[in-house]
């Protein structure tokens, strides 16, 4: 199938099963930022997948943009988890793309998928770019680019690179932005999991805002 007939075919399913309550309810939770269909995440799913079935994939960055340009926001959902479905086969150019999508139609529900799973699993792919980007990222003033550097070791564990971590978050401590101080939190919180010593010599040793402070000791804090 077409990458032009495939993309008319899903939006007509996703129209013959838009819900305007549920699309209203979508659009409040998002602040009103984005137009919905109405669709469950599973709904989505089962007829994307379901269409993919006749379509094979060899074209990201053909497709995923005109996903990405749709108005409503089940098809950036859709565009993210159709590039992670294809993981496997990233290549070292493929971080354009995935700029792409973080920079446009930004917030925080495309940025959390993007960041932990997909540059998480391109670095790890392709560690040589991660310098040059985060560096790249840190200075743009984009919150969202920011926020990216933040988060995309939430998922490594072991893994994390602590001196790397701690340079990106010390060069954003002067910012008063909720999304950059929940962001710190949260990848702080995520590893005391398995680094908590390291996580409460951080905090003390730095000067958080206490919304980062608050969320990196908040599993700390209950035992």
């Amino acid at each position: 199938m077409e990458v032009h007939l495939f993309l008319d075919s899903l939006e007509k399913e996703f129209n013959k099963y838009s819900n305007e309550a549920i699309a209203a309810s979508q659009k409040k939770y998002m602040r009103n930022q984005f137009e919905f269909h109405g669709l469950t995440a599973n709904k989505r799913r089962e007829i994307q997948n379901l269409l993919l079935k006749s379509l094979q994939i060899n074209n990201l960055k053909k497709i995923v943009p005109l996903l990405w340009n749709k108005k409503k926001r089940d098809y950036q959902y859709f565009a993210q988890e159709l590039v992670f479905m294809n993981h496997k086969n990233f290549h070292i150019k493929d971080i354009e793309l995935f700029e792409y999508m973080i920079e446009n139609k930004s917030w925080w529900d495309t940025i959390d998928f993007l960041s932990p799973k997909i540059l998480g699993t391109y670095f790890q792919l392709f560690p040589n770019e991660i310098e040059k980007n985060i560096k790249k990222w840190i200075q743009s003033n984009n919150i969202w680019l920011q926020r990216s550097c933040i988060i995309f070791q939430l998922k490594y564990k072991e893994n994390l690179n602590t001196q790397l971590l701690e340079r990106i978050i010390t060069s954003l401590l002067d910012t008063n932005e909720f999304f950059i101080n929940k962001s710190i939190g949260w990848i702080l919180r995520e590893y005391s999991k398995t680094n908590k010593k390291w996580v409460i010599d951080f905090v003390k040793q730095n000067k958080l805002n206490r919304l980062s402070s608050k969320e990196a000791l908040r599993y700390l804090n209950r035992k």
